[in-house]
C-alpha cells in the first residue's frame, strides 16, 4: 500500500488499552441512557414496535453512509480499505464520541488504522474532513427542507463551507498543519472526484437520519423530519466538548419540533431519537468487529 506504515504487532499492552477504551466508551454510552431513563421509557411507550424497528434500521443505514463517507476520503488520500476492516475501524472508533473530549474517536481510528498500514496523518485527515462535509450537507439539507424564509440566515455559512470543501484549499491546510507538526506530507492530495463522492454519501446519510426521525415522529412529514434532524445534528457537531453533542442536539431538536409538537412530546421524541442512535452505534460496532475477525484484523 502506497505510503503505508508497516503494520506493527499488537502487544498485550496495546490490546489492554483497546479493551479499556471500549469499556469506557460503552460505560459512558450506558450512562447516557440511564441518566434519562424515565423520560426514555415515556418516549418509547408512545411508539409501536414496527416504528422503533424502522427507526433503528434507518439509523444503521445512516451510520453506514457516514462510514462510506469516511472510507471514500481515506481511499482518495491513498489508503483504500476493504469494507469489513474499514467498518471496524470507523464504527468501533466512533464509540469514543461518548467519552468526554473530542479526541477519542480520532485517536482510536488512528491506532486501529495503523494496524492496517494506514499512516496516522491520513486517518486524522479523513476524520477531520468529515466535519465540514457533514456541516455543509446538513445546512444545505436544512435550507431545502425547512424553508429559506425561516432558515435563510444559514446562507451566511455556505460560502465559507464551500471554500473549506475545495480540494486545493483542503490540501493546502493539511500540508501546512503537517509541516507545523514536523510530519511527512500526504503522498496523495484529495481530489474533487473523491470530495464529490463523499458529499453524496453524506447526503444519503441525512436522508436516512430523516427517515429515522419520521418513524419516531411522523407529524410534520418526511421532509420536515429530514431538516429537523439535520439542523439539530449540525448544532450538536459544533459543541466539541460535549460527548456526541449530548443535550445540545436534543435542545435544538425540541426547538425545531415546536411548531408540530407540544414541549413534552418533543422532549420524548428527542430522547427516543438519542437512544435509538446509541443502540445503532453499538450494533454497528459489534457487527463490524465480528465481521472483521474473519479478516484477522
Amino acid at each position: 500500500m502506497e505510503g503505508a506504515e508497516a503494520a506493527p504487532r499488537r502487544s498485550p499492552v496495546r490490546r489492554l488499552v483497546r479493551y479499556g477504551f471500549l469499556a469506557v466508551a460503552l460505560g459512558f454510552g450506558g450512562y447516557a441512557v440511564a441518566g434519562q431513563w424515565d423520560a426514555v421509557v415515556a418516549g418509547f411507550a408512545r411508539l409501536s414496535w414496527p416504528a422503533l424497528a424502522g427507526s433503528l434500521v434507518a439509523v444503521v443505514a445512516a451510520l453506514l453512509g457516514a462510514m462510506l463517507t469516511w472510507r471514500t476520503l481515506l481511499a482518495d488520500l491513498g489508503s483504500p480499505l476493504p469494507p469489513r476492516p474499514a467498518a471496524k475501524v470507523f464504527f468501533v472508533g466512533q464509540l469514543g464520541k461518548y467519552i468526554p473530549g473530542a479526541v477519542w474517536p480520532v485517536l482510536a481510528q488512528m491506532e486501529m488504522g495503523r494496524d492496517l498500514g494506514v499512516p496516522r496523518s491520513r486517518s486524522a485527515a479523513a476524520f477531520f474532513l468529515m466535519m465540514p462535509i457533514q456541516l455543509a450537507t446538513g445546512l444545505l439539507v436544512t435550507l431545502v427542507t425547512l424553508g429559506w424564509d425561516r432558515y435563510g440566515w444559514l446562507l451566511l455559512f455556505i460560502p465559507l463551507l464551500l471554500v473549506l470543501l475545495e480540494p486545493k484549499v483542503i490540501n493546502g491546510v493539511i500540508g501546512y498543519a503537517l509541516r507545523r507538526l514536523k510530519r511527512e506530507p500526504l503522498e496523495r492530495p484529495l481530489t474533487r472526484r473523491g470530495m464529490l463522492t463523499a458529499l453524496g454519501w453524506a447526503l444519503a446519510g441525512w436522508l436516512c437520519y430523516g427517515v429515522h426521525l419520521y418513524f419516531v415522529s411522523p407529524q410534520g412529514g418526511l421532509l420536515f423530519a429530514v431538516g429537523a434532524f439535520a439542523l439539530s445534528w449540525c448544532l450538536g457537531i459544533l459543541t466539541f466538548v460535549v460527548p456526541a453533542g449530548a443535550g445540545v442536539r436534543e435542545v435544538a431538536m425540541v426547538a425545531v419540533l415546536a411548531p408540530q409538537l407540544d414541549s413534552g412530546t418533543a422532549i420524548a421524541v428527542a430522547l427516543s431519537s438519542r437512544i435509538v442512535i446509541i443502540v445503532g452505534d453499538l450494533i454497528c460496532a459489534g457487527l463490524a468487529g465480528i465481521a472483521a475477525r474473519r479478516d484477522s484484523v
